[in-house]
C-alpha cells in the first residue's frame, strides 16, 4: 500500500492584527500575499482568529506551526523596557512556533521617534542594534568586546538577521529561524 505524503500547508501568523489584514513586509523568499493566515489580537472587537494577550507565554500554538510570523507595530506594546527575561522568552516563543527556516517579519517605532514614547501603550523599544542578541553567531562576536551583556545561558533560540531598514519613524526587520 502506497502512502502519499502531503506537504503541510503554508501558514502565516499576524500578531496584533488590529483591524488590518495587510501584509506589511514582503521580499523574494515569501509569497506577496497571505496563503493561509491566522490572526491574533488582544481585542475581541478586531475579530481575530485567536484572542490572546502577547504578554502571556507560551503562545497557544504547536511547535513549528508557521512559515511566517508577522508583527507590525505591536512588539512595543509588550514586555517592559529592561525586562531581558521577557524579551528572550518572547523571541524564543516566536522561534518555537516558526518552522525551521521560517521568517519573522516585524516593524516597530524607531527608538528616537516621538511615537516610541508618545503612545501611552508603548512599554519598550526594540532597536536595530538590539536585534544582534537574537543571532547567536553575531552575538558571540559582541560579548566581551562591546557593552553587550551575556545572556547566552538563558537564550537558546537562534535567528539569522536577513535585513533591517530604518525608514522615517520605523524600524523594519526580517529574521529567519535557524533550527
Amino acid at each position: 500500500m502506497n502512502a502519499v505524503l502531503e506537504a503541510a500547508p503554508y501558514r502565516e501568523l499576524l500578531l496584533g492584527c488590529g483591524n488590518s489584514r495587510a501584509k506589511g513586509l514582503t521580499f523574494d523568499a515569501i509569497p506577496p500575499t497571505w496563503q493561509n493566515l491566522t490572526t491574533l489580537d488582544l481585542l475581541a472587537d478586531c475579530k481575530p482568529d485567536v484572542l490572546w494577550d502577547l504578554n502571556v507565554l507560551p503562545l497557544p500554538f504547536e511547535d513549528n506551526s508557521f512559515d511566517e510570523v508577522h508583527a507590525y507595530e505591536v512588539l512595543e506594546h509588550t514586555g517592559t523596557q529592561g525586562d531581558w527575561r521577557f524579551f528572550f522568552a518572547q523571541f524564543s516563543e516566536f522561534w518555537r512556533i516558526l518552522k525551521p527556516g521560517g521568517y519573522f517579519c516585524g516593524s516597530t517605532p524607531m527608538w528616537d521617534s516621538e511615537w516610541a514614547w508618545a503612545d501611552p501603550g508603548h512599554t519598550r523599544v526594540i532597536s536595530a542594534k538590539g536585534l544582534c542578541f537574537l543571532e547567536q553567531d553575531f552575538y558571540a562576536l559582541e560579548v566581551g568586546k562591546t557593552a553587550a551583556s551575556d545572556y547566552r545561558s538563558v537564550y537558546k533560540a537562534d535567528y539569522r538577521l536577513l535585513g533591517k531598514q530604518e525608514k522615517k519613524d520605523n524600524l523594519f526587520f526580517v529574521l529567519q529561524a535557524k533550527k
